[in-house]
């Protein structure tokens, strides 16, 4: 056994001052820097970046990588987790030009974790298409295919469509790998017009030689050859060679196919030439020197240090021997705790890099999925559009044949189209509602109401229902129970009514109550209880389980026998949602069915006021012979309708057909109301309204339509309109709109109109 000396007890003493410190050092904070230092601190990181990409631009990616791994030893220092994000982006680029993929990879899961911590969501989207270019690289398709579309949606969302071109490129280069050339055909033409709009001639001239190859696939050789000449030409004016390598390749394919040899042959020569040229680039960037740049590590080694010169084992005293062992044993400890620290860190990186990818990936299914919940809803705003506009016509011309005294043969047919009108209507509002609901977008609007009243006037709306299914409705309501209360009396009227039709719907020849209980108090604040009782057919067991469902019904004979959309419940159960109430059913077949929920309410001391009803029954206010209105309308069945209910109300109007007209027409002539049609051709109610707020801000202009969707009424206001009267309209509501503006417009100037928005 060796005995060690003097000299190298002062070494192992150094030794393990450097091991404690290198162990304090791990766990201690930096000292809080001051704002100034933080400031120096950012502007070299933000140096650094810029130098890196000035050496990534000019293939020195070595030196790139130096200077972003010093930028990110700063941004670690400040936490800045904006640029860290950014770093490691462009490291994993260039861990992917260096051909390091699973590299590249893992260093883009960490900048996709930062950027989300710093909501940038722009680096997050540049980052996402990165990923997927190394996915293609890969020859996983459909992964890569996930990544390009997330970051197109990211761009859009950002307005930054110059850059969404390049996702939708590589969106149609996946298709084309998949073999999908006609989804591929669809993006390619898409990144086509987008680069155009934004003069991107690089993702142009790519975007048309890629179409032209899809186009070879598809066997439309003449369309291919226009399209890749095309590309060829803008990418050799702009000096895009790696463009130009794959026009010439495409332009001999196609040549060889239609067996022009000659031209095939020419454009090869032209293809090889230039690919080795690419290729020596390459490989000059990618030289010896490789290793040596890239070599960035943090060895630990320890150094053993020389033996000094041993005394005789006979001269050395047992404490020596106490201190030797005593340091091997310490050496011995720390070596196998550190090696158990290095293991346990490699297991946490391990665990951490699973949970980042695994991160990553629910994120992308999320926002597909958001994704496809915008498209449901921009379908349904379409949908809604195109089906209300024929639906104006529909119960304007109805309701107009039933006043004109129509005969009596033709009484019950009127009646009956006006029914399949109303229903139609009342079923596009339900889908409606639905997707309001589940978009999270509805949302509470209290006012002082009579509880009681309410509830009287719901169940004489549905009187005569009841009375075709010879119904008798009863209402209970608690004395207990204060009669005015501060809610939202919409929601509340929408959930009596569809509960109350429901059993209407269900019920022969019975009975119907309406209990309204108060069930607890809490000074002004109620929980009252609501109850609707049938003896109706009842609902079975098995189908009271997804009653609240949407499209929910009994069974299918149940539905062709007293019809529905199954919409009605699925509503009232968004609704009480909404109101922070629950709800609750029994039922049984044969016997009837019991709907109760619950909901806080508010008692209100206002004394309500009576509004009035019949707007222009007293018309001395006004003098109606001197009002002008404006109608501007495409649709002629619309324009005599509106005209028609425009004049029954002793108000005319003139009719115009497009925006560029309306905009004439209010520059000369003075109005006091515009009834503005939003999609026409030309130009949009929308632009035109925006034109006419610049030269007169004060004349009241409604956008008669039927977009409904609540995302657009944003655009509405910002386009400068007053109000909106959605089409299909009540008259009563019509009306009330008219003469409150017409009234407000009557107070501000006795002798003309002076116009309020």
């Amino acid at each position: 056994m060796f005995l060690y000396t003097q000299p190298m007890k002062s070494h192992f003493i150094k030794f393990f001052t450097c091991l404690i410190l290198c162990f304090v050092g791990l766990n201690l904070q930096a000292q809080n820097l001051t704002e100034k230092e933080k400031e120096v601190i950012k502007s070299k990181i933000n140096f650094n970046i810029s130098q890196a990409q000035k050496n990534i631009d000019n293939n020195q990616y070595y030196k790139a990588q130096s200077d972003l791994d010093e930028a990110l030893a700063l941004a670690n220092q400040i936490n800045d987790n904006k640029n860290i994000g950014l770093i490691y982006s462009k490291i994993g680029k260039i861990q992917f030009i260096t051909e390091e993929s699973n590299e590249a990879l893992q260093t883009l899961i960490k900048a996709i974790e930062k950027q989300r911590f710093a909501e940038d969501n722009i680096n997050i989207a540049e980052t996402y298409k990165t990923i997927g270019i190394v996915y293609m690289s890969k020859n996983n398709f459909n992964r890569a295919l996930d990544y390009f579309t997330s970051a197109e949606g990211l761009f859009e969302n950002e307005d930054l469509h110059d850059f969404e071109a390049e996702s939708v490129l590589y969106k149609g280069d996946a298709y084309y790998n998949l073999e999908n050339y006609e989804e591929a055909e669809i993006e390619y033409e898409k990144a086509v017009s987008i680069s155009k709009s934004y003069l991107n001639n690089k993702i142009l001239s790519s975007a048309y030689v890629h179409l032209g190859k899809n186009k070879i696939k598809l066997g439309q050789f003449d369309e291919a050859e226009k399209l890749i000449t095309q590309g060829l030409t803008i990418a050799q004016k702009n000096n895009f060679p790696s463009i130009t390598n794959i026009a010439y390749a495409s332009l001999s394919d196609i040549y060889n196919e239609t067996e022009d040899y000659k031209k095939s042959n020419t454009y090869l020569k032209k293809h090889i030439k230039l690919n080795d040229s690419l290729l020596m680039a390459k490989r000059g960037f990618l030289s010896s020197d490789k290793r040596l740049d890239k070599l960035y590590s943090n060895p630990v080694e320890y150094q053993k240090e020389k033996e000094a010169d041993l005394e005789k084992e006979a001269s050395s005293t047992w404490l020596e021997k106490l201190t030797t062992i005593l340091s091997i044993a310490l050496i011995t400890i720390l070596s196998l705790l550190t090696l158990s620290l290095y293991k346990n860190n490699n297991i946490r990186l391990k665990s951490n890099n699973i949970l980042h990818k695994k991160n990553a990936e629910l994120t992308i299914a999320m926002e597909k999925a958001e994704l496809a919940t915008k498209t449901k809803a921009n379908f349904l705003s379409t949908v809604t559009h195109e089906l209300r506009t024929p639906l104006y016509a529909v119960t304007g011309l109805t309701n107009m044949l039933l006043e004109e005294d129509p005969k009596p043969g033709q009484v019950q047919h009127l009646k009956s189209l006006k029914f399949s009108g109303d229903y139609l209507l009342t079923f596009i509002n339900d889908i409606l509602q639905i997707n309001k609901i589940e978009a999270n977008k509805v949302d509470i609007e209290p006012e002082v109401f009579n509880l009681k009243k309410k509830a009287e006037n719901v169940m004489s709306a549905l009187n005569n229902s009841a009375l075709d299914n010879n119904i008798t409705l009863h209402l209970e309501y608690d004395r207990d129970l204060p009669t005015n209360f501060n809610a939202d009396q919409l929601k509340i009227s929408q959930i009596l009514i569809n509960l109350i039709g429901n059993s209407i719907k269900f019920t022969k020849d019975g009975d119907i109550w309406i209990r309204i209980i108060k069930q607890n108090q809490n000074g002004e604040n109620f929980e009252v209880r609501f109850e609707v009782e049938d003896n109706g057919i009842g609902i079975s067991e098995e189908k009271q389980q997804n009653m609240f469902e949407s499209f929910s019904q009994g069974s299918i004979q149940i539905n062709r026998k007293y019809g529905g959309t199954g919409l009605g419940l699925s509503i009232v159960k968004g609704l009480i949602d909404i109101l922070k109430g629950k709800i609750y059913m029994k039922s049984q077949l044969g016997k009837g069915t019991t709907f109760f929920f619950e909901i806080p309410m508010k008692k209100s001391n206002e004394i309500i006021v009576e509004k009035k009803a019949n707007y222009f029954n007293e018309i001395d206010e006004i003098e109606l012979s001197n009002i002008k209105i404006l109608v501007v309308e495409d649709n002629k069945i619309n324009q005599m309708i509106t005209k028609k209910i425009l004049n029954k109300m002793k108000l005319y109007c003139d009719v115009v057909d497009n925006g560029e007209e309306a905009v004439d027409m209010v520059k000369t002539t003075k109005y006091d109301v515009v009834l503005m049609d939003i999609h026409m051709p030309g130009i949009s109610g929308m632009e035109a309204t925006k034109i006419i707020r610049t030269f007169d801000k004060e004349l009241t202009i409604f956008a008669l339509t039927a977009v409904t969707i609540e995302d657009k009424m944003q655009e509405f206001e910002e386009a400068g309109f007053t109000d909106i009267i959605p089409k299909p309209f009540k008259q009563e509501d019509f009306e009330k709109k008219l003469f409150n503006a017409l009234m407000l417009s009557e107070k501000g100037d006795n002798s003309t109109l002076n116009h309020t928005s």
